[in-house]
Order: structure tokens, then C-alpha cells, then sequence
């Protein structure tokens, strides 16, 4: 069996490739030239650079390799941008390089399945009153750039009729190698917690190891052909929860826990977004992540899930957590 994995070289990619690897699948990993190929040494991986720019170009790479090798079985779609330094990216990317990839499948390398990873910011905050989680039904009303981009990739998915699909939308995604919780673990090793807001966020998480076996028990599964899953441990949790858990863990004392409102925080956001244009850097604070630290709800029911696919998650917050932890001290990070 194939596999193709998109954004084989990013946080979450490089654990698809690892679960792949580790179901005893051909994996080619879909990186561009120039990224990193620390995570991804084991000899059985093979490359490919996606000229996703280049419709035509795309196609042609498509036809060639499946002349040489045939279609790949399953194609997982994780290629994409969470931030940015140009607005305009984040659906040119998300969405744009979605259908051109779409469409070179489709005439030329139809996979049995595709999966394309989308996100919880694809539907947009949940109600804030009643704190009920987001359903697969609840209507879909992102409100960040991200969030658009990525609906727009679902609707360009749905539409086209080549081959079967599933979409996922990860909720939290935290675990080794990631950088945006671990900016919250390393500043509370240094004693200070900095929350969003002055109430509770609701949230909920799922490490990155049990994300990539719900992606393949989805990808495996015909009952999950032309469905959408929310993919969560199945808990639910607030921010200063989560925040307590890391505070244990590093066997910290003393919490400064600061609390900061939201119109300073857009402040802080904006600020960090201007730095990031004269430095030609995306900075994880920028206006449009201010969107998503500002809702209070990102609940989210994940038991058809659960129902569906009989997916049990291995690691609780705090186990997960706690891996992840250890493998930030291991590397140097804390």
C-alpha cells in the first residue's frame, strides 16, 4: 500500500509519516526542495517536490508517476499554512493548492481515499453562552483567514467526484516538536502563565501521536468515506487547567498566572505582526491568530469519532503532556 503525505516535514506530518512507517506502508513524503529532512532519515522514505504552483507542471509530475509507479492508495492532504506575513497566502496556499492538487489527481493518479486535514478554525468558535461543543452539523462560520482558507479547501474537496474523501479537523494539537504550546510550557517553566482574556477558555486537545492513528483508522475504514471528524481526546478542559497540568509537571511551586484583556492582547497581536512584516517573519501572535484566542468555546464533540472508527485515544492530556515535556528538556528546549 501507498501513501502520500503533503507537508511530510512539518510538525504534524513528520508523526503521519512515522505512523505510516509504522503500518508498514510505501510512503513518498511530499516536501519542497529547500525544507528540512531532520525528522525524516528512515531510509524506506521516499521524496517528492509538489510543483503545486504550477498546474500543468503538477499534472505532468502526476502522469509520470503513476506510469513509473502506479497511483497511490491513499493520499493524505497536510500541506498548508497557519500563519503568514501575507494575508493573501493563506488561501492561495490552503485553498489554491488543494485544487490544483485535486484536479492533477483526478486525471491523472486517482487514489483509492484522499484525507484532507483541515481544522476546528473551519467552523469557527462554538457559542460562547451555552459552551456546547461543535458538531460535524454545526454550521461553519470560521472567522479567522485561516479558518476560511481551510473551508474553502473542503468545499473545493466535496465538489469534485474522482475518488472518495474524509476530512478531519484536529482540535489542539500539541506533543514533541511544536513550538506554539511549547511558547506556554516554556514560560511557565519560567514562572509565569499569560492567559487570553479575563474568563475561562474552554478548549480541548489530542496529542499528535493519537492524531495520526485517527488519520489512518480513517483513511483504512469505508465507513468514513464522505464524512468529516472532529478528532479531540474527548475531554474538555479550560485554559487554566491545561495551565496547571504543565505547572505540576515541571514540578513548579509558584504560578504568576497574568491575565490579559483582550483589547491589550489585540495590541500585543498587531505589535508582534508589524515586527514580524520588517523582519520578514511569521510570528505566532499576528492579527488573525487574535481571532482564535479571543473565542472562549473550542469545544468540540468528537464521539462519531469514537463511534465510527472504535478510536480509543492511547494519551490523556497529562501523559501526553508529559512525553512531550520530557522530549523538550531532552532536546535542550526548556
Amino acid at each position: 500500500m501507498k501513501v502520500l503525505i503533503t507537508g511530510a516535514s512539518g510538525f504534524i506530518g513528520g508523526f503521519l509519516v512515522e505512523e505510516a512507517l509504522r503500518r508498514g506502508y510505501d510512503v513518498w513524503a511530499g516536501i519542497r526542495a529547500g525544507s528540512s529532512r531532520e525528522r525524516l532519515q528512515d531510509a524506506r522514505i521516499r521524496f517528492i517536490d509538489l510543483k503545486y504552483n504550477d498546474p500543468n507542471m503538477l499534472k505532468k509530475q502526476l502522469m509520470q508517476f503513476a506510469a513509473e509507479s502506479g497511483r497511490w492508495d491513499f493520499v493524505i492532504h497536510n500541506a498548508g499554512v497557519t500563519k503568514t506575513t501575507r494575508p493573501g497566502d493563506f488561501s492561495r496556499i490552503n485553498a489554491g493548492y488543494t485544487a490544483a492538487l485535486v484536479e492533477a489527481l483526478a486525471d491523472n493518479c486517482k487514489p483509492e481515499k484522499f484525507l484532507l486535514m483541515s481544522s476546528l478554525g473551519a467552523y469557527g468558535p462554538g457559542d460562547e453562552h451555552s459552551l456546547a461543543p461543535l458538531t460535524s452539523e454545526s454550521p461553519q462560520r470560521p472567522d479567522s483567514l485561516y479558518g476560511k482558507s481551510k473551508l474553502e479547501a473542503e468545499k473545493i474537496l466535496a465538489q469534485q467526484s474522482a475518488f472518495p474523501y474524509v476530512i478531519i479537523h484536529p482540535t489542539g494539537v500539541y506533543g514533541p516538536w511544536d513550538q506554539d504550546y511549547f511558547a506556554e510550557i516554556n514560560s511557565i517553566n519560567l514562572g509565569f502563565d499569560f492567559a487570553a482574556g479575563m474568563s475561562d477558555q474552554h478548549i480541548s486537545f489530542i496529542y499528535v501521536k493519537d492524531l495520526a492513528r485517527a488519520v489512518f483508522m480513517a483513511l483504512e475504514s469505508d465507513a468514513a468515506s464522505g464524512k468529516r471528524y472532529f478528532v479531540s481526546d474527548g475531554q474538555q478542559y479550560t485554559d487554566a487547567q491545561f495551565a496547571s497540568i504543565i505547572k505540576d509537571i515541571l514540578g513548579k511551586k509558584r504560578l504568576l498566572r497574568i491575565r490579559v484583556p483582550l483589547p491589550l492582547l489585540h495590541l500585543a497581536c498587531v505589535g508582534s505582526e508589524l515586527v514580524g512584516k520588517l523582519q520578514g517573519k511569521a510570528m505566532t501572535l499576528n492579527s488573525d491568530k487574535f481571532h482564535i484566542l479571543k473565542a472562549r468555546n473550542w469545544l468540540c464533540d468528537a464521539s462519531p469519532l469514537f463511534r465510527d472508527l472504535n478510536f480509543r485515544p492511547e494519551y490523556s492530556l497529562r501523559q501526553g503532556l508529559e512525553e512531550a515535556i520530557q522530549w523538550y528538556r531532552a532536546k535542550g528546549w526548556l
